[in-house]
């Protein structure tokens, strides 16, 4: 975790003079959507108060908020680790993403609508691939999904998939072969951003709909493989 600790300093100037245990929260959930804290990480107060310039008691109430949205566990006399998640979280982090989702989508009213963030997370997506960065693949996915889902524009649901992307990125840590996993899903997102900007939403719900149950089904076989082995 030393290696990430400078880039979390630089987090610090996000927190301005009134730093509160929300706004630590708000930059250890980025973080741990983005890859930096993988599952079964320990999170030492020591060093993340460090980097960020925040007090033990601020802190812990972040570690606290976090935990609430299950994104990290305490463990009694061990400290507090970024949360391992089991296949039954899986299931339920993908069924909420469907319910969502898909109701964003079914729900959007006449076009033209607001694609340019969207579009941008595809490019973002396909460069990433290109120089065979796929865990930044990954990352472009969510933001993908993220700002499909902020196409509803309701803070209270961009709230709610917050913390349901961050634990999405726990549950790819446990992919031996991200490639495998996030190479179909380039085209598949292009497919749901073509079919929107042709004004199709009914094609881009269908198109989603399926594109989740086929990651849903990938991402529960390598978890199931990973538990059998006794690795998660």
């Amino acid at each position: 975790m030393d290696e990430h600790l400078t880039s979390l300093s630089e987090d610090r100037a996000l927190l301005g003079r009134t730093s509160t245990a929300e706004r630590v929260s708000d930059i250890l959930r980025s973080r741990i959507a983005e890859g930096f804290f993988p599952p079964g990480t320990r999170l030492s107060e020591d060093s993340i108060g460090g980097a960020l310039g925040v007090s033990r008691n601020t802190l812990r109430e972040a570690f606290r908020l976090l935990t609430h949205e299950r994104l990290l566990v305490h463990e009694l006399n061990r400290g507090v680790f970024v949360r391992v998640l089991t296949v039954e979280d899986v299931e339920d982090i993908y069924r909420t993403r469907g319910l969502v989702e898909c109701a964003v989508v079914r729900g959007l009213g006449a076009p033209p609508h607001r694609l340019d963030a969207l579009s941008d997370a595809v490019e973002e997506g396909q460069r990433a691939a290109r120089e065979g960065d796929w865990k930044s693949v990954g990352t472009a996915n969510i933001h993908f999904h993220r700002e499909l889902v902020a196409l509803a524009g309701s803070a209270r649901t961009d709230e709610l998939m917050r913390s349901v992307f961050a634990e999405l990125r726990l549950a790819f840590h446990v992919v031996d072969d991200p490639k495998r996993l996030h190479e179909p899903y380039l085209a598949r997102n292009r497919q749901i951003l073509q079919a929107l900007q042709e004004g199709d939403k009914n094609e881009a719900e269908k198109l989603l709909a399926v594109y989740l149950d086929d990651s849903l089904k990938r991402v529960v076989e390598v978890y199931q493989r990973r538990v059998s082995a006794g690795g998660a």
